[in-house]
């Protein structure tokens, strides 16, 4: 069988699992792994997510399960982005459940659901039905994301999000691809949300990967190039995971490039300084 979730399109014999972990041939169907079951529950600020511009000061109720479609070897929920079913502490919870629990959670501040902590596209029915509750119960749905999505579940789940955070890793392919992503389909995700949902991007700096003020003054420019008025947060790497040995990001590289952001767009925020 062939998944058609992201673009690495995973051809599937029967019991083997695709590369994000989370979805797998059995028995002839594509089923879904995580379905329903979270490692991450919390209620946080909205600017965790990191959202500044949507719903300022207000808390959301943040979940995540397992599995992710990249290998960002500075993944810093990589105990559960990296995991296989079964590998890390985990509850089930159905969608149904979760809703209710937004909503008791409303008197706390609690606006909406944020799908987050892994990558939750690769739980994309989980998502997808959870937000169809979450909206009929009047509360807020944020996505969180890498942004790599096939175009036609991206477009189908959109009306159902009222904002996206979505990386921006990079702007090169070969950053991407080293990262076992791709480039182009993010750009094509970003693309699509931008003007239809309240959507931000952040990028990690990473000192001598893609921190060069060239490829921020492309990165920024063609955001702008979509709409000025998106916020951008630039933010700052910190030894984790498989770049344990490399040193954090200094301060004013951070700074100096969210300066040239600037040029480009109304909204820069600098994260981890």
């Amino acid at each position: 069988m062939q998944c058609e979730r992201c673009f690495h399109r995973c051809r599937l014999e029967e019991g083997r699992t695709g590369a994000c972990r989370t979805r797998a041939n059995r028995g002839g169907e594509l089923v879904s792994l995580s379905y329903g079951k979270l490692t991450g529950v919390a209620l946080d600020p909205i600017e965790k997510k990191p959202l500044a511009r949507f719903h300022p000061g207000s808390m959301i109720l943040s979940v995540g399960s397992f599995g992710c479609n990249l290998r960002c070897p500075f993944c810093q929920n990589h105990e559960i982005s990296m995991a296989e079913e079964g590998e890390a502490p985990e509850e089930e919870l159905s969608p149904e459940l979760l809703a209710d629990l937004a909503v008791r959670l409303r008197p706390r501040g609690n606006i909406g659901v944020a799908y987050t902590y892994n990558e939750p596209l690769m739980n994309y029915e989980y998502v997808r039905d959870t937000a169809a509750l979450i909206r009929e119960r009047g509360l807020y749905n944020v996505l969180v994301s890498n942004g790599t999505v096939s175009e036609a579940d991206w477009l189908a789940l959109l009306p159902l999000l009222d904002a996206a955070n979505i990386d921006l890793k990079g702007f090169t392919p070969d950053w991407y691809r080293r990262l076992g992503g791709d480039l182009d389909t993010v750009k094509r995700s970003i693309t699509l949300a931008a003007g239809h949902i309240h959507l931000e991007i952040a990028t990690l700096i990473v000192p001598g990967e893609n921190d060069s003020p060239q490829e921020m003054e492309a990165l920024a420019g063609w955001i702008s190039s979509l709409d000025r008025r998106i916020p951008l947060h630039v933010s700052r790497f910190f030894p984790c995971y498989a770049m344990s040995d490399r040193r954090p990001t200094p301060v004013e590289r951070v700074y100096a490039l969210a300066e040239i952001a600037r040029e480009y767009l109304d909204y820069v925020y600098t994260g981890n300084c």
